[in-house]
């Protein structure tokens, strides 16, 4: 079995004012399965669509004294758009985004004082107007994500709470943050890559079905599965297992099958004596 090569989201992050982004080549347009190479499998690690291989690991955090300015200038410097802010024990007790910050020019020229009528959103907003640190400014408590979490989980919370990144915790420690950009790099993926793991992982290692009697065609991230299966639910968790491949954008099934093992019947239940 031959050594499973990283992909370019599993490797270990850096700063982000250094980080880079490699944006693979895409394949031809229509990326086909040799039937007869593809017998032989050298069998590789399937990636796993975990937070822990797509966050960033190397997060700039603050601390509640943190200044106003030095908030501002950390953001520019390592051109992040939010800063974790973390307790001496490595805790994340607040965030502060660029939307916070701008709430200092949002009310800058306001003459009038808190209106006892305004919402609550409005009253915070003020409040943080005014602040003159991270305490003072951040947004608390957090949303944040375990690194055991599936990235869709991760897309579902971002989408759920109108937010833009989870801060990433394990055992109550900062360990990373994740970003809608991250859970997008996935699909960054070129179409040789996706046909390589769905042959060799979806067909042969999890559902032991013969690469031969599927053809795998990627084009765009959209995958379509074509052939002749056994039973119908074969076909079911081939296209399941195939829509949960990183950088999949669709699944088109042309598989069909022998036998719909739905309709089997039940075997007879013994009747007591």
């Amino acid at each position: 079995m031959s050594k499973h090569r990283k992909a370019p989201w599993e490797e270990d992050q850096v700063p982000a004012a250094t980080r880079r982004v490699h944006v693979p080549r895409r394949a031809s347009p229509a990326v086909r399965c040799s039937r007869k190479r593809r017998m032989v499998t050298k069998g590789t690690a399937m990636i796993s669509r975990k937070i822990r291989n797509v966050m960033t690991r190397e997060v700039v955090t603050v601390n509640e004294q943190a200044p106003f300015t030095e908030l501002v200038r950390l953001m520019a410097v390592h051109k992040v758009s939010a800063l974790p802010v973390v307790d001496d024990a490595g805790r994340v007790i607040g965030i502060v985004s660029e939307a916070d910050l701008l709430r200092k020019e949002e009310y800058q020229d306001e003459q009038d004082g808190p209106n006892w009528l305004e919402r609550r959103h409005d009253r915070v907003a003020r409040a943080k107007a005014a602040g003159r640190t991270a305490a003072g400014v951040m947004t608390a408590p957090v949303i944040t994500i375990g690194p055991e979490a599936s990235v869709p989980v991760a897309a579902r919370l971002l989408a759920r709470h109108g937010i833009k990144r989870l801060p990433v915790v394990e055992e109550n420690r900062l360990v990373g943050i994740v970003s809608r950009a991250d859970l997008l790099r996935l699909f960054l993926r070129d179409d040789e890559a996706i046909h390589r793991e769905i042959v060799d992982e979806v067909l042969l290692r999890a559902l032991w079905i013969d690469p031969g009697t599927v053809l795998v065609t990627v084009r765009d991230g959209v995958v379509t599965l074509a052939g002749h299966l056994e039973r119908k639910s074969l076909v079911q968790m081939a296209v399941h297992l195939t829509r949960t491949v990183p950088g999949v954008v669709d699944v088109v099934s042309r598989l069909s099958f022998e036998l719909d093992d739905d309709r089997l019947p039940l075997p007879p239940v013994p009747l007591l004596p």
